[in-house]
């Protein structure tokens, strides 16, 4: 049988806290560069959707960010972190160096928040277009094993479902924030010639009780807690975030 986990390359766990500048001052850059060989599905602004990705940028940027090309923006950060090839870009303005990491067995998520600016997704009233604030809860996710188009979006989903369970649990109120973000990779599915979104090794299901998709909402629940718990405490001892 072929194998269906990734090769030795760096883990999520190994992200490397890098920094750039913006408006004068350092701000913190996460980069996680697993290399060739590696499908992600993301809604972030940059390498959104699902293809083959090499690597992910999380990048705090200042409250109140106005540029109006953060894609090119993104791709510039990226390549002065000495990435290149294609790969996702996310921003936010909450703390990135206070990202929480969490792993159950095998499937590892990274998580930056920050919850000063959150909701339901389910509000009355009319949407609009949302920048970058410090209300931005970023996920990202690694599996070890390879998952079909259906189960990439499955994971999105899953993952949105078990960082809501741990705003709920905390008191949160909310089901999120306007501007946030999901990423999750996995191998490339080994299957026929051509066949990007299948193959016979790849897992088709990653709902909350598929063996992927319940250890996947585990280590989502408990970065997303871990992250949120301090800022929702500050909240309730001072002044509103």
């Amino acid at each position: 049988m072929l194998p269906r986990t990734l090769p030795a390359r760096p883990s999520l766990a190994d992200a490397v806290l890098l920094s750039h500048t913006e408006r004068g001052r350092e701000w913190p850059l996460l980069v996680w560069a697993p290399g060739p060989g590696v499908r992600m599905v993301s809604s972030a602004v940059l390498g959104g959707g699902i293809g083959a990705r090499e690597w992910v940028v999380n990048a705090q940027v200042p409250p109140g960010y106005d540029r109006l090309d953060p894609v090119a923006h993104l791709r510039e950060l990226a390549s002065g972190a000495g990435l290149s090839g294609p790969g996702v870009g996310l921003m936010t303005a909450a703390s990135v160096a206070d990202r929480r990491h969490a792993v159950d067995g095998g499937a590892h998520a990274v998580v930056t928040a920050g919850i000063g600016v959150r909701g339901w997704a389910a509000a009355p009233g009319a949407g609009g277009v949302a920048v970058p604030r410090p209300g931005t809860i970023n996920i990202v996710v690694s599996l070890p094993v390879p998952l079909t188009d259906a189960a990439l979006v499955n994971a999105v989903a899953t993952a949105t479902e078990a960082k809501t369970q741990a705003l709920v649990e905390l008191g949160a109120d909310a089901s999120g924030t306007p501007t946030d973000a999901v990423c999750v990779a996995a191998p490339w599915p080994v299957g026929a010639a051509g066949d990007a979104g299948g193959g016979a090794f790849a897992e088709p299901f990653a709902g909350p009780r598929s063996l992927w998709g319940a250890r996947l909402a585990r280590a989502v629940h408990r970065a997303t807690r871990e992250a949120c718990a301090g800022l929702l405490a500050a909240e309730r001892t001072g002044p509103a975030a």
